[in-house]
């Protein structure tokens, strides 16, 4: 459309040249020459724009239609380390590909009121996008469109949760990545560090789904190893050190899934289990940097990044998002980490906790 507009103007440019010269007393050799300048000009000037977009194309550069500059909503459920890792990694991949978004960032504070109130505002807005951090994030916003596209992470059963038809067929609005930790081989470690353990604490929030989903694998590898599993469950973060407490004396391991609201009280677990001898391995890194003993757990950060990326496919090369199957992180990337503070009050030497 620009080029047509400058093509336009370079042959009225031309014609009033041309009307200008008839009209006075110069030779038609000089309106020959005005009319050879200005239409090298117009020409030179396409060029210049062609190898300019061009160079930009070669840059790998993210240019939206006629200068277009899309609207994001990102809501995230509440703050703790992964979930800001994912926000972060989701940024991070629109920003080193030029994308030109406007972003409007929002946090629930891990209130479910206050995402449908950010879920409504994003709609209102009309927002080309939005990204959810977390089931609850992302169960409100689907509940408030079925039109704007949905990119999710930090949700370990999208279909189990009621935010798509099928995790390989999304089937609607809604799309993004997983954080399916790897429960079973969580159990595995515990079991290979602390052989002599007979029972397992499995601390969660009962009104989070995504964290009953890990809770019940859990229980189901603990099976398989002999091991017994036993619910400790809060509804909110005020009880979290009532139920650690309780847990004192009466198992020998704490297991914590990737659930938000331990994860973002994960420092008064840590404190009042470290004081008591009682191991905690957990869901993923943030929790061990919280205290925790140890995790073997994805990178959310990339996660976040995965997200990012499909978001980008969404808006700038019309993908439908209940064609693009939902995203796991790949199995051979998962990571042992070990909080070596934490291995020393206990007296654990950190060496010795391995996956083997």
């Amino acid at each position: 459309m620009k080029k047509s507009i400058k093509k336009l103007l370079a042959m009225g440019m031309i014609a009033a040249m041309a009307v200008t010269a008839a009209g006075c007393s110069g030779s038609s050799e000089e309106t020959a020459a005005a009319t050879e300048a200005s239409e090298t000009e117009a020409t030179s000037e396409e060029s210049s724009e062609a190898e300019s977009s061009e160079d930009a194309e070669a840059a790998g550069e993210e240019v939206a239609a006629d200068g277009e500059t899309y609207k994001i909503g990102v809501i995230q459920y509440i703050q703790h380390d992964a979930l800001d890792r994912a926000n972060e990694g989701f940024v991070e991949a629109l920003t080193e590909a030029g994308f030109p978004a406007e972003i409007d960032q929002q946090n629930a504070s891990g209130d479910t009121a206050s995402c449908t109130t950010i879920a409504q505002k994003f709609v209102s807005d009309g927002d080309d996008l939005i990204f959810a951090i977390a089931t609850p994030a992302a169960q409100a916003v689907a509940a408030e469109t079925t039109d704007i596209p949905i990119v999710l992470t930090a949700v370990t059963d999208p279909a189990d949760s009621g935010l798509v038809a099928d995790n390989a067929a999304p089937g609607g609005n809604v799309t993004g990545s997983s954080d399916l930790t790897p429960v079973k081989e969580q159990i595995g470690l515990l079991h290979n560090v602390f052989p002599d353990a007979k029972t397992v604490g499995v601390l969660y929030c009962s009104a989070e789904s995504n964290s009953a989903i890990q809770a019940e694998m859990a229980h189901e590898a603990c099976e398989e190893l002999g091991l017994e599993a036993v619910d400790y469950t809060v509804a909110t973060s005020n009880d979290i050190q009532t139920m650690v407490e309780s847990m004192i004396g009466k198992v020998d391991v704490l297991y914590a899934p990737t659930d938000n609201v331990i994860a973002a009280g994960m420092s008064t677990v840590a404190m009042i289990a470290n004081e008591n001898g009682l191991p905690t391995v957990v869901g993923e890194q943030g929790m061990v940097d919280a205290g925790g003993l140890v995790t073997y757990t994805i990178d959310y950060k990339e996660l976040g990044k995965v997200a990012g990326e499909m978001a980008m496919q969404i808006l700038s090369e019309g993908t439908d998002p209940a064609e693009m199957p939902i995203e796991y992180y790949p199995s051979d990337k998962l990571q042992l980490m070990v909080n070596e503070d934490t291995a020393a009050e206990l007296g654990i030497d950190p060496s010795t906790i391995t996956m083997e």
